[in-house]
């Protein structure tokens, strides 16, 4: 994937997979390198959306439309947020949790649920053991902060 997306872009960094806007960017890899195959109808609905990422993460969680290339996008982009969440985690040594926060965290939480995730978070050779007991927190409000203007 890394050859793929060097190939589209002067520079790579992992939100280009690893959030929101990293969802086009799977699913085009998935779709033109890994050769999963993508519907005509999909296809159609995602060129004429105008956001591309919420195209691509909302239906994969329709169980009466399923699409193997939706579903193999959010799966990847789920495991690569596990793992780089996990990276930094054991990087500051966040023993008392790691939150996640966003769009994309809010639209995937049922796939955050899932062990896959925490297999990723957790999946750090002899660390294994210390990253197992590291919490993992969703922040599901919309505003936690506000600033109030001065009189």
């Amino acid at each position: 994937m890394l050859e793929f997306l060097l190939a589209h872009f002067d520079h790579f960094g992992v939100e280009r997979v690893c959030s929101g806007i990293g969802a086009p960017n799977i699913y085009e890899y998935l779709r033109e390198v890994e050769k999963i195959p993508e519907r005509s109808d999909i296809a159609e609905l995602i060129k004429s959306a105008k956001d591309h990422t919420k195209a691509i993460v909302e239906p994969a969680l329709d169980q009466k439309n399923p699409s193997a290339l939706w579903r193999a996008t959010v799966e990847m982009l789920v495991s690569i947020l596990g793992a780089e969440a996990g990276n930094l985690a054991l990087k500051v040594f966040a023993t008392g949790g790691v939150y996640v926060a966003g769009g994309v965290a809010m639209h995937l939480i049922e796939f955050l649920r899932k062990p896959e995730f925490m297999e990723a978070f957790s999946k750090k050779g002899r660390f294994q053991d210390l990253m197992q007991r590291i919490p993992v927190h969703v922040i599901s409000a919309r505003r936690w902060w506000e600033r109030r203007p001065t009189a």
